[in-house]
């Protein structure tokens, strides 16, 4: 029995991370964005409620000379990219029309807070 359940998770439970996934939100500076969320007082009673996320994803807006790249999802959730992620992240910056925000879809695979990028594009 204890072989069959051992099986079982092996099969089921190891074999999850092998497969992508697929984000969309909006593609910051990692450091600016970084910054902007440690420049909050963590003691206001409306933290949630003073807490502008449209206004840190506008201000961090990335630009050519970025090289560490988060994309925040509408929710509020962000992840890093791994360093393969933040060279295709860069190239595509530098391809895209200037736009206050820049909404992107990316696939990989999420390790903690960090996606290995297999794939980011500008979202439609």
């Amino acid at each position: 029995m204890k072989r069959a359940i051992l099986l079982a998770v092996f099969l089921f439970g190891g074999s999850i991370p092998l497969f992508s996934e697929t984000w969309s939100g909006y593609l910051v500076d990692s450091k600016c964005y970084a910054s902007q969320e440690r420049n909050v007082n963590p003691f206001d009673s409306n933290f949630n409620t003073n807490h502008d996320r449209g206004y840190e994803i506008r201000v961090c807006q990335p630009n050519a000379k970025t090289k560490s790249f988060t994309v925040v999802d509408s929710d509020g959730v962000s992840f890093e990219l791994d360093p393969s992620g933040n060279e295709k992240a860069a190239n595509l910056i530098r391809q895209a029309p200037k736009k206050p925000v820049i909404s992107v879809t990316v696939t990989g695979k999420k390790h903690e807070d960090t996606v290995a990028v297999d794939s980011i594009s500008l979202a439609r």
